[in-house]
């Protein structure tokens, strides 16, 4: 679709992003902090530090240099872009990272938590679920997500105009599935953290939403396979019968952020093509 013909909201012009987990090619952070970039913000791009022998092939083979890549898509929408290496989990690099924000744009507007632990060892029994491997899902999903809004916060406030806080969680969150008792617990927190968010900064100004994606079409899935096996699972797990994009995430987060979502706040948005039904 021609960039002309998508749709343009609202009170995003000059507002300032930090975007987590924002390096993959394949991902949910790279269209986030594209769109967001389209839709006029200036864009950081935090990443772990990755190095290149561990991408994924598709992204060697594309000479992929994570979020530096990420970087030079949102510098040609004309909006600046900044790169940080940071450890999440860590409260004294998230500080800095903000500090670090405020230093170089002279505002904060828009925080968007999208860092995630990758699928792995967590996905077994509890009973066979390693102590570190729990803490470090928790670490990652919940833990890193508290400690950038609890840096970003007084940042935002500081401003005197209002912002926005969007977690991107999981239906696993709402789903509660077998072998998934980190990830599950992990999302769930998310969610919770984030209505607490809402409740308290509703009154100062600034709203927090969670997105709930359901199977989305990325590098983080790869190891479900493709073929006879993917489409099977996808008809039997989703009505509409077909994965989601990042794109698909992407548009609902600039929609939280924008005027046009400004009556928004404390829901829990799922983004999986019907799997989970809610009332």
């Amino acid at each position: 679709m021609a960039e002309d013909s998508q749709m343009k909201l609202s009170g995003l012009t000059d507002k300032v992003a930090i975007v987590t987990g924002a390096g993959r090619m394949r991902s949910i952070g790279r269209p986030i902090a594209v769109e967001l970039a389209r839709q006029g913000c200036d864009v950081v791009l935090v990443g772990t530090g990755r190095k290149p022998e561990h991408y994924p092939p598709q992204e060697q083979q594309a000479g992929w240099r994570d979020i530096d890549s990420v970087a030079d898509e949102v510098r040609a929408h004309g909006r600046r872009a900044t790169t940080a290496v940071t450890d999440i989990s860590d409260a004294d690099q998230c500080a800095a990272l903000v500090d670090r924000v405020v230093d170089e744009y002279g505002r904060l507007d828009i925080l968007v938590n999208n860092a995630g632990a990758a699928r792995g060892d967590d996905r077994v029994a509890v009973v066979d679920l390693d102590p570190e491997v729990w803490r470090k899902v928790i670490d990652v999903n919940l833990t890193g997500s508290f400690l950038m809004s609890r840096a970003a916060i007084p940042k935002i406030l500081a401003g005197n105009v209002g912002g926005s806080i969007v977690n991107i969680s999981s239906i696993a969150g709402k789903m509660f599935g077998p072998n998934t008792a980190a990830y599950a617990s992990s999302k769930a927190g998310l969610q919770a953290l984030s209505a607490v968010m809402a409740r308290e900064l509703g009154p100062q100004g600034i709203r927090v939403n969670t997105i709930c994606p359901g199977i989305i079409d990325t590098s983080r899935i790869d190891d479900m396979g493709r073929g006879e096996a993917w489409e099977r699972t996808i008809q039997a797990m989703i009505p509409l019968r077909k994965a989601g994009t990042g794109e698909d995430i992407a548009y609902l987060t600039a929609y939280l952020c924008a005027d046009e979502g400004s009556f928004v706040t404390g829901q829990a948005w799922n983004v999986d093509g019907g799997t989970v039904v809610s009332h």
